[in-house]
């Protein structure tokens, strides 16, 4: 199947409203996808640009730079990898196996086949005049991670069932996960699969629980278990109850803010975030520190998966804030030796505090700061990591697999 779709509306939720209005028109120009802002738009009094850097807010057709196919902050918005496996169960039916190529369909298709709840404050519409949300209700818990199982398995969904999965496709990353909404709370859940050689969500509840422990601005989590599985449920820090009804905020990834496209990601850099925060973003001092300590945490619960966009930021119209971190995860590990997704300092990335109190200037701290830093999330670790293994009825064997092992390798201290 491959898409006709030539254009599409990107419409945007302005700050305090509940309802979108069109921003302007994504088209495809000779293999790459242009915007251009919409007059109407551009004669708001409220009018935020997208994303200044490279989708300032002023007339004229923008093309992507920097190889990309399209502007970064827009694709933020589209499906990774898990979604994408979602919409082309959906789409190919009885043909649908795990082996099909994402590249079967563009980014236009991506971004109008998925649920219009995605990340951030921008959405995607065939119409500009009729805004239509894509969104699935009333499936439950148990549903959803069913549906899930059946994906990894390759078997091609119900209509019911695609439906319902739905809800998770513009949610990035590659694992199984779903928008769900409680009351005045919206959450993502992330589920775990008959795949795992141990209980990821679990592994995820404790190191997400540790960081705010440790003084990290992160998200609120809560682990519920079904059907003898565990759920991970991750408040969402983008979405704002406002009566019934959902005010958005505006949220771009680290990706976006070093002007990568995904395929060189493997180049992004802390030190190169960290020049980006002393220059646009509100509160400098504290969004450096707070990195610092983001990065000292990642090394010493064994998160190597720290890329780019794995991180962001919210954006007002005029700076940036760091949002609350998510996705800390422990990652399977043998041995010892490890290094980060993100370079730290220059081109060096090793899994070791030694490199963190090395790079500290450049977080604008001392490097007595950063000592205390390591020392001080070093012994909260210890001295939490029981009850919280305990709180989450966390096996014996996957205590032995976590505990300095992903947690606290010997390899973080080395000298």
């Amino acid at each position: 199947m491959t898409s006709n779709i030539q254009s599409l509306f990107v419409w945007i939720w302005l700050k305090g409203k509940t309802t979108p209005v069109v921003a302007g028109k994504l088209e495809r120009i000779n293999g790459l996808l242009s915007f251009t802002y919409g007059q109407s738009y551009l004669k708001r009094k409220d009018a935020i640009a997208i994303y200044t850097p490279e989708l300032p807010l002023e007339q004229g057709r923008k093309l992507p730079e920097n190889d990309m196919e399209m502007a970064s902050s827009i694709r933020d918005c589209s499906p990774d990898a898990w979604g994408r496996r979602v919409i082309l169960n959906r789409l190919y039916g009885e043909k649908y196996n795990v082996n099909l190529d994402p590249g079967l369909e563009d980014e236009l298709t991506y971004l109008i086949e998925s649920s219009s709840n995605r990340i951030g404050a921008l959405d995607f519409q065939n119409s500009a005049t009729q805004y239509i949300p894509r969104q699935a209700f009333g499936a439950t818990i148990d549903e959803l991670m069913n549906a899930a199982d059946l994906v990894i398995a390759g078997t091609p969904l119900s209509e019911e069932l695609g439906n319902a999965l739905l809800h998770g496709t513009p949610i990035g990353g590659a694992r199984p996960k779903a928008t769900i909404t409680n009351e005045d709370t919206q959450y993502i859940a992330k589920f775990t699969t008959s795949l795992d050689t141990y209980d990821v969500v679990k592994a995820e509840f404790i190191a997400m629980r540790l960081a705010k422990i440790v003084g990290i601005n992160v998200a609120e989590v809560e682990l519920l278990e079904t059907m003898g599985r565990s759920i991970l449920l991750v408040k969402r820090f983008d979405r704002i109850a406002n009566g019934d009804e959902w005010e958005r905020r505006n949220v771009v990834s680290a990706l976006t803010l070093l002007s990568l496209p995904d395929s060189f990601a493997r180049y992004a850099s802390y030190e190169e975030i960290a020049a980006n925060i002393r220059e646009h973003f509100k509160n400098p001092k504290d969004n450096l520190k707070e990195l610092f300590k983001r990065i000292v945490f990642n090394i010493l619960v064994g998160n190597n998966d720290d890329h780019a966009r794995n991180h962001a930021a919210f954006w007002d119209g005029q700076q940036l804030e760091l949002t609350p971190a998510y996705d800390i995860c422990p990652q399977g590990r043998s041995g010892e030796v490890s290094t980060q997704a993100i370079k730290i300092m220059g081109n060096e990335s090793q899994s070791q505090l030694s490199l963190c109190v090395k790079a500290a200037k450049i977080y604008g701290i001392s490097a007595r700061q950063a000592t205390e830093i390591c020392e001080e999330q070093t012994r909260l670790i210890r001295e939490n990591w029981h009850a919280l293994c305990e709180e989450a009825n966390l096996s014996e064997i996957d205590r032995r697999i976590l505990w300095e092992n992903q947690i606290l390798n010997p390899y973080c201290f080395y000298p």
